[in-house]
């Protein structure tokens, strides 16, 4: 797994340091770190690289907690839905985490990227 640290947080914006490779555009960064006042779960979708070894990030929850030199992994995956007759009248978050309370999802389940609902360029 590819980790980084945060050197950077300006409200939902969050720069991260990879010593190694870069993540991809769009690729989904986790952070999941216990603090005193409780565990952090976030996750976080690449945005744009800056050079010097840094991408910046925005958030999908709320970064209060978070503090400089936490680590970061790049997940290798984009941010995905779930699509098809088992998420009809069903309600997910910006996650695709069902978020209604109903029977959960098969695990086989079809994901895809938001990018793939949106109609590609001369399409229109």
């Amino acid at each position: 797994m590819n980790k980084g640290k945060i050197v950077e947080i300006i409200g939902p914006v969050l720069d991260v340091e990879f010593a190694e490779l870069l993540p991809a555009i769009y690729n989904a960064l986790e952070i999941d770190v216990e603090t005193s006042s409780g565990r952090i779960h976030l996750i976080a979708e690449v945005q744009q690289h800056l050079g010097d070894n840094k991408v910046r990030a925005v958030a999908m929850d709320s970064t209060d907690g978070l503090a400089r030199g936490m680590e970061v992994t790049d997940t290798g995956q984009y941010i995905s839905v779930p699509v098809g007759q088992a998420t009809l009248g069903r309600l997910f978050n910006l996650l695709g985490e069902p978020i209604d309370e109903g029977d959960p999802l098969p695990a086989d389940l079809e994901r895809w990227f938001a990018a793939h609902a949106l109609p590609l360029a001369g399409e229109r």
